[in-house]
């Protein structure tokens, strides 16, 4: 902000201050010309004077009835016998400019309409009171008190589209500035949203699998040494990927203060792995089956790229329905996994011959909403329910752009 604001910003602040002794100051030198120079009215010119400048004082805070004052006590003096106090009749082209600039529009046409009325009022009161000025005298007062009261008039009108235009800037300001903080909570909801189903795919899939192996393992390590110890193996390796899966999503809510591999100042540079997408769903496959459950993986179609998070969005259903079959599908079913490529769409389809249609909820229902949230996020659809014969069935079928 350079000095030439910072000085308009003081003087808006102090308007009303400024505005009081300004009109003090002026009242002052008017009473002094009146009582000094000027010999016409003596003391009465002194209290017109005062009069008259008096609601200048008011002049952006209340601009029409301060303009209203100024032109009545002018009038009043004019017609009484008074037709010109100097100085204090420059109050009325004050007046005229404060109510042009910070009145509303009908105020400040009333007011150049009426001045222009004063001034031939003017006139004609030079001409009574003083028969030297004649007509042409009065004439030459009027047109004279006329074009300084239409000069006024459009400075005022200058000054108010000014303004005006700085108004509709702020204002505009004003909202972007709204706009931009609900943009930036939407954001915040939105990424709260996305981290939530990402912590619930992780920790979901990756407690369910040790949960498996762990029961497993107990119950086989007196008969299967061996048995026992793939499951701590498993259980091992689910824990470091979904440890590595944490620490991937948490690193985009850590800043680059706490940096540990570089020198103070460094830039943060932790391991980042890229997001799974839909070719990862086979080592998603094989680490199931590594628990046990028989899971078979249907290829059909050709694989194309994905946008963007369309391919984490497929990865992550059907980790969560798998998941689910380790929750709910009771001991030993078998599971179909089927990818379908078609020209239009990718099918995934998670289908088991369990008892999930019919286990007790446990009460935590995300799962099947997260799922539906993320593929209508690409604008697809996923049904999840009872199969015929027995068993349970989620399908996702997502679009696939023109060129994927």
């Amino acid at each position: 902000m350079g000095w030439w604001e910072r000085w308009n910003r003081w003087l808006e602040s102090r308007a009303h201050t400024l505005d009081t002794l300004a009109t003090v100051v002026l009242a002052f030198v008017s009473v002094l010309v009146t009582v000094v120079i000027s010999a016409i009215g003596g003391w009465t010119a002194v209290a017109w004077s005062v009069l008259v400048v008096a609601p200048l004082a008011w002049r952006r805070r209340r601009p029409v009835a301060s303009a209203v004052a100024v032109y009545a006590a002018g009038l009043a003096h004019t017609v009484l016998g008074l037709p010109l106090l100097v100085p204090a009749d420059l109050a009325v082209l004050i007046a005229l400019y404060s109510v042009t600039v910070y009145g509303p529009r009908w105020a400040h046409r009333t007011a150049i309409a009426t001045g222009l009325v004063g001034c031939a009022v003017l006139g004609v009161a030079l001409m009574v009171v003083d028969t030297a000025y004649g007509v042409g005298g009065g004439a030459g007062v009027t047109v004279f008190t006329g074009m300084a009261a239409l000069v006024v008039w459009a400075s005022g009108l200058v000054k108010r589209s000014r303004r005006e235009t700085l108004l509709v800037w702020q204002d505009r300001a004003e909202r972007l500035r709204v706009e931009r903080d609900q943009q930036a909570q939407i954001a915040t909801a939105a990424e709260r949203a996305r981290i939530a189903r990402e912590m619930h795919d992780i920790v979901a899939h990756s407690l369910s699998v040790v949960i498996a192996q762990a029961d497993g393992g107990r119950y086989a390590a007196q008969a299967d040494p061996a048995a026992a110890a793939r499951s701590l193996g498993t259980i091992a390796e689910t824990g470091r990927a979904a440890l590595a899966d944490m620490r991937r999503l948490l690193g985009v809510l850590r800043d680059g203060s706490d940096d540990r591999d570089g020198g103070p100042g460094a830039p943060a540079t932790p391991a980042l792995v890229p997001q799974p997408d839909a070719g990862d769903v086979e080592q998603l496959v094989d680490q199931v089956r590594a628990t046990g459950v028989r899971v078979s993986l249907v290829r059909m179609g050709t694989p194309r790229t994905l946008p963007p998070g369309a391919g984490l969005t497929v990865f992550r259903i059907c980790q969560e329905s798998l998941t689910n079959v380790l929750k709910h599908a009771g001991p030993d079913p078998t599971v179909t996994v089927l990818v379908q490529w078609t020209p239009s769409d990718l099918v995934l389809e998670v289908s088991d011959d369990g008892r999930g249609a019919a286990a007790i909820d446990d009460g935590a229902g995300n799962g099947v909403l997260g799922m539906r949230e993320r593929a209508a996020m690409f604008g697809g659809t996923l049904t999840a329910g009872p199969r015929a014969g027995g068993g349970y069935r989620v399908r996702a079928q997502l679009p696939l752009p023109a060129g994927t």
